[in-house]
């Protein structure tokens, strides 16, 4: 159950009554200790509802911390606007969040993580209301504090920002699948001596540059990053983006 904040305020001397109210988080159903943090961070007096609808699949334990594959499927809700994935025990909570434009409201990444803890996929319908599923993760950690194989290794230099991917329909769904590798050695800044080193923003359009995805992703996305996608439509995708220095990438994906 929601409650409600009143605050009654009395100004001047004509005794106008003035009342404000604010939304509190709902009970937490995976009993997270960060809850109330998660919630004042990203949804603070939005409507939150926990809804089984929302499909958060990852391993029950990370057998590596530094590449742990998640899904994430919002299908059972209609318009579905935006969708953000939280890891409410690490140290950068927020991962990845995704705008499904002419999509599929369902992705795959990798992540790293830093220790156990509770992985939140919360999407946003058009009405505003944000639709929350979630799974905890047992992790033995330190994911997100590790230096990246890329930050010791000149070669990625030459290969930085390289996309390949795949695409492929599903007659069933009517959708295309896109599986997408991108070269970056994803630095959190939380190893020491090495800075924050990132892919911000990626950017999927059909061959008529209409946007279908929108990603914005952050520091805790696995070194060299795969996503996958359902786009609706058919034909070639054009992958555009870049990082947080400012380097580009630009690629076309066939069928």
């Amino acid at each position: 159950m929601r409650s409600l904040r009143i605050a009654v305020f009395v100004l001047g001397q004509a005794g106008v009554v003035l009342a404000a109210l604010a939304l509190e988080p709902p009970s937490d159903p995976l009993k997270s200790p960060a809850w109330g943090t998660i919630y004042g961070r990203y949804f603070k007096d939005q409507k939150v509802l926990f809804d089984d609808r929302i499909k958060v699949i990852a391993p029950a334990n990370a057998e590596n911390p530094l590449d742990v594959p998640v899904q994430v499927s919002a299908e059972g809700l209609d318009g579905v606007e935006e969708i953000v994935v939280v890891a409410d025990l690490n140290p950068i909570q927020k991962i990845i969040s995704y705008e499904p434009l002419h999509a599929s409201p369902d992705l795959a990444f990798r992540f790293k993580v830093e220790q156990s803890t509770p992985i939140r996929a919360a999407a946003r319908t058009r009405d505003g209301v944000w639709h929350i599923g979630g799974v905890w993760l047992s992790a033995a950690g330190g994911g997100c504090t590790t230096p990246s194989y890329g930050s010791g290794d000149p070669v990625w230099q030459t290969r930085l920002n390289e996309v390949s991917g795949r695409l492929w329909p599903n007659a069933e769904t009517k959708t295309q699948r896109l599986r997408l590798r991108l070269i970056h050695p994803m630095d959190t800044g939380l190893a020491n001596g090495i800075p924050a080193f990132y892919i911000d923003r990626i950017l999927l359009s059909d061959a008529k540059g209409e946007a279908l995805a929108r990603v914005h992703s952050y520091e805790p996305i696995s070194e060299n990053p795969v996503f996958s996608f359902d786009l609706k439509g058919s034909g070639p995708v054009r992958v555009t983006g870049g990082d947080i220095q400012g380097n580009k990438f630009s690629a076309e994906i066939k069928p």
